[in-house]
């Protein structure tokens, strides 16, 4: 059996022998016998929106051969496994050798699952997905996993980086624990702006937005926290709950303002755009699915889809503005050091 138009047909094997009667061993019948091909397009093909039912109707024409190994137990076997080879790919890239400047981490929640996700673009400006973990929430256990297995395969947690978060407290806090001062947090304002004006009436939502806007465009990072704290002075009478929600990692949204970025730096990174479009993806590939099966079965899914997204990664609007990135992040670790030299000579 050969592996042609992803199936399995019945052929008669080819034999070459040579002039003192060796039979040898033909490289092509090799390659297409084995079953590596037939897994790489069941892969594709269901990642691609075909159900394993109606995989058959998907299939080149190869003439009137028997197609073999097209059932839907076969191809969701195959299937399964070419997923399960996803997840050891994405989960086993050495991060050591990678020069990242920025990390992002977000959550996608499935069938009452969330999977908590990584991304980072290196000093060129290429994104990488960086990995991924299972669980029930959001929680701090459950990003430092993720933070764990991260640093477990390369990645120097003494090293400043710019980290983009959307909020969460599980995975501010694992942040915290795992790069401490090392990690320059930012939280994304476009969610901030979400949070606060879902605590307005309907009337006002459009005027504070614009206002919130306008600060954010500030290129003076003091002259916007004054305006914010103003403007959640002026909300705390009538709308506490905006009030208490805008101050809430209120300087944080800021990180990027006082790192002296260009204008398309700052674009990029003042929100979880990046990682959202990753994860929106994967939940493209995934939603032909109408059954989940447990976590591993979720992790599986949502590594093929990150994988499947990689392909269409470009370099970041601003990457060749990085070098001041760059200059911030050395500034910042020549600030620790300096720190650190201080207080051992007290």
């Amino acid at each position: 059996q050969l592996t042609l138009g992803g199936r399995r047909v019945e052929v008669r094997k080819p034999r070459a022998r040579t002039k003192d009667n060796q039979e040898l061993e033909l490289q092509s019948f090799n390659l297409f016998s084995g079953r590596d091909l037939l897994t790489t397009a069941a892969l594709d093909r269901v990642l691609h929106g075909l159900s394993t039912r109606n995989y058959r109707y998907g299939l080149e024409p190869v003439g009137n051969l028997p197609p073999l190994a097209t059932s839907k137990s076969a191809i969701s076997k195959r299937f399964v496994a070419g997923t399960a080879r996803k997840m050891r790919e994405l989960m086993s890239r050495d991060l050591s050798q990678i020069d990242l400047l920025v990390l992002y981490f977000d959550g996608i929640e499935v069938d009452e699952h969330t999977i908590v996700v990584g991304l980072g673009i290196d000093a060129d400006g290429h994104k990488h997905p960086l990995g991924l973990v299972e669980g029930s929430t959001e929680n701090k256990a459950v990003c430092q996993r993720l933070l764990n297995d991260l640093i477990r395969r390369g990645l120097d947690p003494e090293l400043a980086r710019l980290v983009i978060i959307d909020g969460g407290k599980g995975i501010r806090g694992a942040v915290k624990a795992s790069f401490g001062k090392h990690a320059l947090v930012h939280r994304c304002r476009v969610h901030k702006r979400r949070n606060v004006i879902d605590h307005l009436p309907q009337d006002q939502r459009a005027f504070i937005g614009h206002r919130i806007d306008r600060i954010y465009r500030e290129n003076d990072a003091d002259h916007a926290a004054a305006e914010l704290r103003s403007l959640a002075d002026h909300l705390e009478t009538d709308h506490p709950g905006a009030a208490a929600s805008l101050r809430e990692g209120l300087e944080e949204t800021l990180t990027i303002s006082r790192m002296r970025l260009s204008p398309s730096l700052i674009k990029t990174f003042k929100s979880t755009n990046p990682i959202e479009s990753m994860i929106s993806t994967a939940r493209t590939v995934a939603g032909n699915v109408k059954r989940w099966r447990g976590g591993k079965m979720i992790e599986r899914w949502t590594a093929a889809g990150i994988l499947e997204a990689e392909k269409k990664f470009r370099r970041i609007n601003g990457c060749r503005d990085l070098q001041l990135l760059r200059i911030a992040l050395d500034a910042h670790d020549a600030g620790l050091k300096q720190q650190e030299e201080t207080a051992a000579a007290v």
